[in-house]
């Protein structure tokens, strides 16, 4: 039965929500041999949207005066995306991606208003709280994307809600619809071609003004310390080609990346939407390998990458050639940034006493440069990319830089002050 139970994994791990699937074999048979036939090569299963469904999403969206799409998920393809921007540019429809995933969408086109999640633009959520009609594509609206089920009234959301999503049992799971429609972003992507467009609609103006804000959000700030990450993040965005990926781990340095780049090709953003410390830099050697002639960038904390810090090894015995930025502020940010929000001043646990990074970077025999100011990172990234070999540039940040926002001592005056 191996060849029933390994078809039926594939197409369970690339069917509606994607996931690993675990076979368990029992110990008394790992030993033992049999004569089989190989399975057919398996499918994904793709669902499609009912024309009545798109009808009625027509209809909703020719009535209302305030829509915003949000998008995001996993099964997404060049011509889905495609299709989806052509249909919010044709509908001046404004879009914003969901928590890391914004590579669902072109972050450099009109229609993009930004992204929801943590850090997100006080102008976005406000704009989702005044949104008479919200359509989500492919994403779950779970607890990152929600700020923790608070940005929608549950069970019932006040905007009328259109949730399109791969696995049925996503749609209604928290937040009941106005119309659920059981697609892929694939089978969704379809659809679109067939619908109308919406003719001068009256919210293209609210479009526009999203985006400004948008644009207005990532203009760089100005932090305590020399090194300044809003202008980094800029610099690399301007440098590099949009095919460039970035991946990142978990944690407040994370923040920066998000904010302040602009995702402009899908599948150039590999970031964990649980939380994981430790997965940007395993995650740009697996890029690297796969797409050996696209820079790989990764973003990660100091906390972060001793989480896997010793796949530079691995980096280095299979050539994968990436640029790891490790940003160094001393201790683990995120925790120290909600004890002083909750618990301030009663600091326990969260500092960090971290090695010489460039030097166990050189160890391994990659290279490597320690960057203090802003404007010595540009010469130091260039030289990294130029060096035929893993690089790691080891960023040292002013621990008050906690969030481009606040400053650790602002978020410590603010709880003292409550």
């Amino acid at each position: 039965r191996i060849p029933e139970f390994v078809a039926r994994a594939f197409r369970t791990a690339t069917s509606g929500r994607p996931g690993p699937v675990v076979l368990a074999l029992p110990e008394d048979m790992l030993d033992e041999t049999a004569t089989v036939a190989d399975a057919p090569p398996y499918t994904p299963t793709e669902s499609y949207p009912a024309a009545s469904q798109l009808t009625e999403l027509d209809r909703l969206l020719a009535g209302a005066e305030r829509p915003l799409a949000l998008v995001g998920g996993a099964r997404w393809d060049e011509p889905s995306w495609l299709a989806l921007q052509r249909w919010a540019e044709a509908n001046e429809l404004p879009v914003a991606a969901v928590f890391r995933r914004q590579d669902r969408f072109d972050n450099e086109h009109r229609c993009y208003v930004g992204d929801v999640g943590i850090g997100i633009n006080p102008a976005l959520k406000q704009a989702i709280d005044a949104a008479d009609l919200l359509i989500a594509i492919g994403c779950r609206l779970g607890d990152m994307t929600t700020g923790g089920y608070s940005l929608l009234r549950i069970p019932a959301p006040k905007q009328r809600l259109v949730h399109v999503h791969a696995d049925p049992a996503e749609l209604g799971r928290v937040f009941q619809p106005t119309l659920a429609i059981n697609a892929s972003p694939r089978g969704f992507a379809a659809g679109l071609a067939t619908m109308k467009r919406t003719a001068n609609p009256v919210w293209s103006g609210w479009c526009a003004e999203l985006r400004a804000a948008y644009e207005a959000w990532q203009k760089p700030v100005n932090p305590p310390g020399a090194l300044n990450l809003s202008v980094i993040v800029r610099a690399l965005r301007e440098r590099l080609p949009d095919d460039a990926i970035f991946t990142n781990g978990a944690g407040n340095f994370a923040t920066w990346l998000h904010r302040f780049n602009r995702f402009r090709r899908l599948g150039t953003q590999a970031a964990p939407t649980s939380g994981s410390m430790g997965y940007g830099f395993p995650a740009a050697i697996a890029a690297k390998l796969r797409f050996p002639d696209r820079p790989v960038v990764a973003f990660t904390g100091d906390g972060d990458f001793m989480m896997t810090g010793q796949e530079l090894a691995t980096a280095m015995q299979f050539g994968a050639n990436i640029v790891v930025l490790v940003v160094d502020n001393g201790m683990y940010g995120t925790i120290r940034m909600h004890q002083e929000r909750e618990f301030p001043g009663r600091v326990h646990a969260t500092a960090l006493r971290n090695p010489d990074f460039a030097a166990l970077a050189k160890a391994y025999g990659a290279f490597a440069a320690a960057v203090e100011r802003t404007e010595d990172f540009m010469p130091a990234f260039e030289r990294a990319l130029a060096a035929g070999k893993p690089a790691l540039l080891h960023l040292k940040l002013d621990p008050e830089a906690i969030t481009p926002r606040q400053t650790l001592s602002e978020i410590r005056a603010a709880a003292l002050g409550r």
